[in-house]
């Protein structure tokens, strides 16, 4: 049974009359009379009675109507969501966020964003980078904000938003709040606050070693607000991106000899097709000046930054 033959059937229905019901649906009266014939042969019984000037539904075309208005009208519902959808009315997107970028350099994108489409309901769903790649490519959310030192494999592909340092998170009171930088060989002997979500974790302790710097580690937290307020209490210091500092009381000085950063990216999944709100998230993604945003940290000297 298809749609256009349960609308005939509805229009009959009301009309009670071949002629006028076939002009309400824009269609030969011999076409809606094969569409009604053929519902009656997939039903296995008459729907109308048709008597000279006096066509009715049968008992059986009375049991059917509700059934096929409520399935005209789920119909209907759909095609409406659909079009809201595609205006960008009521559209729902999942952003997939690392655990380790920080809002600053965010909340000013997504406030614009959401003043300019209003339609569309954001869920951040906050993970590690390898996680959330397994979430793009399974669907469970549609686009992601991430970095990994040795990068993406395919079919993910990657745009780069901005370049963020590292820096060393320490409290007010700590020697190396009183310079610009820190060397990666001044670390030599630091209690050393960990970061679990770290996605450049690894990397940096191999940073440290090729160093000379043995960091003496006290505590490890998966909570980034727990480290930092232990970071402000002068308990040890951290590496830390340098827009992710959010606790009052924590100094951050670039890292040098050497520098290292990240490329924050945004990352989808190769030939998969966009829905509208993505393709609008995307394009203002591209549009925003995530490189035109100033550091809030004095520049750093020395050699140039790692790849990361």
């Amino acid at each position: 049974m298809e749609l256009h033959e349960i609308r005939y059937f509805l229009a009959l229905s009301q009309t009670l009359n071949f002629t006028k019901a076939a002009e309400q649906c824009n269609v030969s009266q011999p076409a809606l009379t094969r569409a009604i014939q053929k519902m009656e042969n997939e039903l296995g019984g008459l729907l109308f009675s048709r008597e000279r000037n006096n066509t009715h539904l049968t008992e059986l075309g009375r049991l059917m109507e509700p059934h096929l208005q409520v399935v005209m009208a789920r119909t209907e519902e759909a095609k409406e969501t659909a079009t809201r959808f595609l205006r960008l009315e009521n559209a729902h997107l999942r952003l997939g966020v690392m655990c380790t970028i920080g809002p600053v350099r965010f909340v000013t994108f997504l406030s614009r964003f959401c003043a300019d489409n209003p339609g569309v309901e954001l869920t951040l769903i906050e993970d590690v980078p390898d996680r959330l790649a397994e979430k793009l490519q399974k669907g469970e959310i549609d686009v992601a904000l991430m970095a990994r030192p040795d990068g993406f494999d395919a079919p993910l592909v990657t745009q780069k938003l901005y370049s963020e340092r590292f820096v060393i998170a320490c409290s007010a009171g700590h020697r190396f709040a009183r310079g610009n930088v820190v060397r990666i060989a001044e670390l030599d002997g630091e209690i050393y606050l960990q970061r679990i979500n770290c996605e450049f974790r690894d990397f940096l302790r191999e940073t440290c070693d090729a160093g000379g710097a043995r960091i003496v580690r006290s505590y490890r937290s998966e909570r980034e607000d727990w480290i930092l307020t232990m970071v402000a209490a002068g308990m040890g210091v951290c590496f830390l991106p340098e827009f992710c500092n959010t606790v009052a009381g924590v100094i951050s000085r670039p890292v040098i000899d050497p520098a290292v950063s990240r490329d924050v990216c945004l990352v989808t999944v190769a030939g998969r097709r966009w829905s509208p709100p993505l393709s609008a998230f995307v394009a203002a993604v591209r549009k925003y000046p995530w490189m035109g945003q100033v550091s809030r940290d004095p520049p750093a000297t020395g050699p140039a930054m790692l790849a990361a």
